[in-house]
């Protein structure tokens, strides 16, 4: 028997790139991250830069208590006058003290406190033995000198991995953090199609954290998890192979190889989602009128782009000039590059003067990108999407299917708009 020749772009020769990058450091991921575990607390062991940061990414009032900070490391500390491990044990001694409610702390570390090899990972031991067992405190990188702003999420959950209590108990673990509303809808669809129990990493509280073992299998919800997705394996776990859940045809093929994990039939996902899957291709059809037929060019940010490469390809009707991620893991992102045709450059990692040169010579109708690049594209008559907000806005799953689609939809209906209301000075800009 003849086997057809795939049609996918796993075989693409990949353009690897490694030159000046423009990318959030990973210390973005708290963000989410603080809204998602209720009773944990990110210590960022930084300077007041790595502060005010966070503050304008989060948007915080002046009222607010969220749960993350900042341990200032001054101009002493970073001279070495000042011990900063002391600094740092006073620091966290103030804060448990004022918040009795946090029982996850994370000693987040920065730019700052890897140039001066503070070590971390010794301190969050010694921390806990003083302060445990109400109190864990664990560490994980967010530096910007070498991580990408999503992989601040990575770091904190391959952090939380190890240690995670043992079982033997054959469940499914979803892993990534969802905003709970998604996350909801997800263990709704599951429950469902008759998959239980579920658990979640990470989870809500601390005391919900689930355990591991080797009859765990564990489906990704990110496409970002690189270093969670191998703690998770050293511990014995499984990973499920599918598709990301982005989209209607993303989502249904993400929950047929869960249900097919646990011999449940295909027949039975498609009867438990019709509605849902109608109600998503509906939403999809009305931002993909705008969207069909024009050319998209995915320069590298938050490790989605294959995923929603695909979606917007298959489900929306887009041309890809260029998907360009962080880091291309194969095993991750392979069913992706099973499902986009060929066509498109696949690249990773950046060299931004050599990606803008692309991105000029093949003039796409919309650019995924950094903050730092929208503006300047903007201004050469370039639309653009700001990659970041992708990651801050629920889009996973079916009910959120319609709202990813508009998110590349509402600049070229913007641009439209304009054109229509000031050609001429349209016409300056390109």
């Amino acid at each position: 028997m003849n086997t057809p020749a795939p049609t996918g772009c796993r075989d693409t020769p990949v353009l690897r790139e490694r030159g000046q990058r423009e990318v959030f450091c990973g210390l973005t991921g708290i963000i989410w991250l603080h809204r998602k575990m209720q009773d944990a607390f990110f210590l960022v062991v930084g300077s007041r830069t790595c502060a005010h940061l966070l503050q304008s990414a989060a948007g915080v009032m002046i009222f607010a208590e969220p749960r993350f900070g900042t341990a200032i490391l001054e101009e002493k500390d970073l001279a070495g006058m000042a011990d900063a491990n002391t600094e740092l044990d006073r620091e966290v001694a103030r804060l448990l003290a004022r918040r009795p409610d946090i029982r996850q702390l994370f000693l987040v570390g920065s730019c700052p406190s890897e140039v001066i090899k503070l070590d971390l990972s010794r301190a969050a031991e010694r921390l806990t033995a003083e302060h445990g067992p109400n109190v864990r405190v664990l560490n994980y990188s967010g530096s910007g000198i070498e991580t990408t702003f999503t992989e601040g999420e990575d770091a904190c959950l391959a952090a939380l991995v190890p240690a995670l209590p043992q079982t033997q108990a054959r469940e499914l673990l979803l892993v990534g953090a969802l905003p709970d509303v998604v996350e909801d809808q997800a263990l709704n669809l599951l429950e469902q199609i008759g998959i239980a129990p579920v658990r979640c990493l990470p989870a809500r509280r601390a005391e919900d954290m689930p355990a591991i073992g080797p009859n765990t299998v564990y489906a990704l919800t990110q496409p970002f998890l690189g270093e969670t997705h191998a703690a998770l394996t050293r511990r014995g776990a499984k990973r499920i192979t599918a598709p990301f859940p982005f989209g209607a045809e993303g989502t249904t093929l993400w929950l047929k190889a869960v249900a097919a994990e646990f011999g449940i039939a295909p027949e039975k996902v498609d009867e438990v989602v019709a509605a849902p899957r109608a109600r998503a291709e509906k939403a999809i059809a009305a931002a993909a009128a705008t969207l069909r037929g024009k050319r998209i060019f995915f320069m590298p940010d938050s490790q989605l782009e294959l995923p929603l490469a695909r979606f917007l390809t298959r489900e929306c009707g887009m041309e890809a000039v260029e998907i360009s991620t962080p880091y291309l893991h194969a095993d991750l992102h392979g069913p992706e590059l099973d499902l986009i045709a060929k066509g498109p450059v696949i690249s990773e990692g950046q060299d931004v003067d050599l990606q803008l040169d692309r991105v000029h010579a093949t003039r796409p109708d919309l650019t995924v990108c950094g903050l730092g690049l929208a503006n300047p594209l903007e201004a050469e008559g370039l639309a653009t999407k700001w990659a970041i907000e992708l990651v801050f806005t629920p889009v996973h799953f079916y009910e959120q299917a319609g709202d990813l689609a508009s998110l590349f939809a509402r600049p070229l209906r913007r641009r439209e708009l304009l054109a229509r209301q000031h050609p001429a000075r349209m016409e300056a800009a390109e």
